[in-house]
């Protein structure tokens, strides 16, 4: 009889075959085999230690009550010495998961980071980013914790419970197949817990979501909403998303507490009939004061087993749901991969009849029937109202988006024919966003993400190009330390640190999106001047304000 896994599991619908998870997670259980290996194997000792201390202490038992002959020292020293192994096993376990399994979550999160890093940008981001950080953190863990430490637990459960059930069935046959009888029940039970846990923790999961979405909004405008005085508001939403939340948890809680209270109820009844049964064979003679401890012992064992097995079906409903998490943030196919082909500047771009759309096909495209060319060491530029496509336009340029009909190419004097725009192409530009967009760390950080291997003079000579000399002058210098966006530092500042940072890039096309909207007249037309003299770069300014044009050869006004 052929058995559907995600029907018996009862998993929720979606576009991942049960195969395509499962090739997913072996995937990334290559790079945790270590920690996995190390895990199974002191799961095995655990296992072997725990059943020699039942054999040791009946022995020890039995030779204190005279029902065999032995040293009570030695017996007591047997079970010291396998404690002792059972600590050092302990220690050992949390060692392995304190130190492997960070290292195991760093490494898959990079991995994801990586992912999101390389897929195309659209626009339109699908995801809250909340939700993925959400994702990153709390999805990764519960798939690391279940590759490394509960697929290797299930070889020593089952080998604990083998063990325990052979050793059993030796002492005596039928209750070691009455207690092993009652399973078929559990799973029964397990799969109609599964029915409705997979349902509250569903719930739970995306309510933290939301919660987390409207915590990471509230942190990242915080001026807006002050000046907006809207901090009822927004409490007032946070305390809503957060009385759902409690509310699901408390049904997942009520629903878990009274599982696992009739759960526990069988599971001590079986150990009652236990100690019953070895009650009357140690009253009939038939058992030792040893055996009857062995009895107990090794019925704990085989229901301990048994109650993690019945566990392991969430488990692997959990982390089902974790891992189809994961699956979607690569569903973005990634950009073209390879090496950067860098251009002899400076370089000029041809559009030919560029058609964009970011909605779907039949709505008014963003930019229509485009025909430009940027020649070499020419500067433009590009004036128009807002929503004009302007902003499309860089993103085209710097190949985030793809043009549906036509072609965009870059050429050197060498070569007018020139390339087809891909994104290996990204390395010819040079690229000045609008706005604050410094991170927190030292301003050489902030620096060096324009060129990793800038060195000091070179970080000097951009920040005295683009008039923000003034850094230098800061009491650590380049290793002044600012908060987020730039904390400290007024929008001007951080504006003119910013070009400094574009600035150190080797591309010849530079694009200044409204780059220097932040800066009074006289140190605008001296960044302008300072960028412009040697016309060494294709240069391409977005920008409303007139005044720039003065420093252009050419102004394109897009309607």
């Amino acid at each position: 009889m052929k058995v559907n896994l995600k029907e018996f599991l009862q998993l929720p619908d979606n576009h991942y075959t049960t195969g395509q998870i499962f090739r997913w997670l072996w995937k990334a259980l290559k790079g945790n085999r270590l920690q996995a290996v190390l895990n199974a194997g002191i799961g095995l000792m655990g296992v072997a230690l725990s059943l020699a201390s039942v054999w040791a202490m009946q022995q020890a038992i039995d030779t204190a009550s005279g029902a065999r002959e032995g040293s009570i020292y030695w017996a007591v020293g047997l079970m010291a010495t396998l404690i002792l192994g059972e600590f050092a096993l302990g220690i050992s376990r949390v060692w392995i998961k304190n130190i492997l399994g960070i290292k195991a979550q760093n490494r898959m999160q990079q991995q994801l980071v990586a992912r999101l890093l390389r897929s195309e940008w659209r626009g339109r981001e699908a995801m809250h980013s909340g939700d993925i950080i959400n994702r990153l953190e709390q999805d990764v863990k519960q798939v690391v914790t279940f590759l490394t430490e509960t697929l290797p637990s299930v070889l020593s459960t089952l080998a604990m419970f083998c063990g325990a059930f052979f050793y059993l069935l030796q002492m005596d046959t039928w209750l070691a197949i009455i207690t092993v009888g009652i399973l078929p029940l559990f799973l029964l039970v397990s799969r109609f817990y599964v029915l409705y846990m997979r349902r509250f923790t569903r719930r739970v999961r995306d309510c933290d979501s939301e919660v987390q979405s409207l915590l990471t909004e509230t942190m990242q405008h915080r001026m807006l909403i002050k000046t907006m005085e809207a901090n009822g508001q927004m409490l007032s939403r946070l305390e809503q998303l957060q009385t759902t939340l409690r509310a699901w948890v408390r049904r997942r809680t009520f629903f878990s507490v009274a599982s696992n209270f009739f759960l526990n109820v069988g599971f001590s009844l079986g150990y009652l009939i236990a100690f019953l049964w070895g009650a009357l064979r140690l009253s009939n003679g038939t058992l030792s004061f040893g055996g009857m401890t062995a009895f107990l012992q090794l019925v704990y064992r085989i229901q301990g087993p048994a109650r993690e097995l019945t566990h392991l079906v969430p488990s692997f409903v959990s982390v089902f749901t974790a891992t189809e998490r994961l699956m979607e943030l690569e569903e973005t196919p990634e950009e073209q991969q390879g090496d950067a082909v860098m251009l002899a500047g400076p370089c000029g771009i041809r559009f030919d009849h560029v058609t964009f759309n970011y909605g779907a096909p039949g709505q008014q495209p963003a930019l229509s029937n485009v025909s430009y060319e940027f020649t070499p060491g020419s500067c433009t530029a590009i004036m128009g109202e807002t929503g004009a496509g302007k902003t499309t336009l860089i993103r085209l340029l710097l190949t985030l988006v793809k043009p549906q009909q036509g072609e965009i190419r870059i050429y050197d004097p060498h070569e007018p024919s020139g390339q087809p725009l891909t994104p290996l192409h990204r390395c010819n530009f040079v690229y000045v966003p609008q706005g604050n967009t410094l991170l927190s760390g030292t301003l050489r950080d902030n620096l060096l993400l324009g060129r990793a291997d800038a060195t000091d003079e070179e970080m000097r000579t951009a920040l005295k190009t683009a008039c923000a000399d003034f850094a230098l002058e800061l009491p650590d210098g380049l290793d002044t330390r600012f908060s987020e966006l730039g904390g400290g530092l007024s929008e001007g500042q951080a504006q003119r640190i910013s070009i400094a940072r574009s600035l150190l890039r080797r591309g010849s096309i530079l694009l200044l999106d409204e780059a220097t909207s932040a800066l009074d007249t006289e140190t605008e037309q001296q960044v302008l001047k300072n960028i412009l003299y040697d016309k060494s770069r294709t240069v391409l300014f977005v920008t409303h304000r007139p005044a720039v044009t003065d420093y252009c050869s050419q102004v394109i006004h897009i309607q």
